[in-house]
């Protein structure tokens, strides 16, 4: 692509305020406030709610009934850095994402076409203990450890005219991603990017029953306290790959001023 398009195309956009953005990052959690951090976080915002499906160059798929062979879910990458990786994630018509989670990660995700339900946990930092609380079924002998008490969010269907899913390292951090209608793609930007070595592992789990009147101590106003237990991921869900079809993306490249 020549290098006067590639600067101004939507998703060259994006990611150079992304870029921007998640520079800040380390300075807003260390500083004393994070005002630069959130006014460009509210620009990344602006711009993820323009974007369209061909800005990328993707024709939303047909759903063809019954799902197809291959996997539920595949990813376009588009680019990554220190600061934060890109892509897209297609999904089949009634695939799921399973509930995971972001250790100490923000992110955002646009739908592109089609709808998702995206359900939304925050962390409990209460740290509330499990201890005395029973569930059904019971837990296996060692389960309790892998215990997290969570606070329910918020559950939705977004499509693409909706403005983009935020989650911080609290808010929102644990997600369960489902295409109920048909095929569906959504743009993500994840900062910074799943790092094992670095502590940024995702994990799965799956959401518990207690036995009524064995609950743990109320939630906040409006908020839902779950349990969770962290399970291996489930052996439906698999994740394939595909080539990204759009503009070609340089994060660390300038864009002309008068562009």
């Amino acid at each position: 692509m020549p290098r006067d398009r590639m600067a101004t195309s939507m998703i060259q956009k994006i990611a150079r305020q992304a870029r921007t953005t998640f520079k800040l990052l380390p300075l807003a959690e260390a500083g004393p406030g994070p005002g630069a951090f959130q006014d460009n976080l509210s620009q990344l915002s602006s711009l993820l709610e323009k974007v369209k499906a061909e800005d990328l160059n993707l024709a939303p798929r047909r759903n063809q009934g019954p799902r197809q062979a291959g996997p539920p879910v595949t990813y376009m990458h588009i680019c990554e850095s220190e600061h934060f990786s890109m892509g897209v994630f297609l999904l089949q018509a009634g695939a799921c994402i399973p509930l995971h989670d972001h250790p100490g990660m923000h992110g955002l995700l646009k739908v592109l076409y089609g709808s998702v339900t995206v359900e939304c946990f925050d962390k409990d930092e209460g740290n509330q203990a499990a201890a005395g609380v029973q569930f059904n079924p019971p837990l296996l002998q060692g389960q309790r450890s892998n215990l997290r008490r969570s606070l329910r969010a918020s559950s939705g269907l977004l499509d693409q005219a909706s403005g983009p899913c935020l989650l911080t390292p609290r808010l929102g951090n644990m997600h369960r991603i489902e295409a109920p209608n048909g095929p569906a793609a959504f743009l993500d930007i994840l900062a910074p990017p799943y790092d094992p070595e670095a502590g940024r592992d995702c994990h799965y789990f799956k959401v518990l029953q207690p036995v009524p009147g064995k609950a743990s101590s109320p939630a906040p106003p409006e908020q839902e306290a779950v349990w969770l237990l962290e399970v291996p991921q489930p052996a439906d869900f698999w994740c394939g790959g595909e080539p990204y079809p759009g503009p070609q993306v340089a994060p660390d490249r300038e864009t002309s001023p008068n562009k």
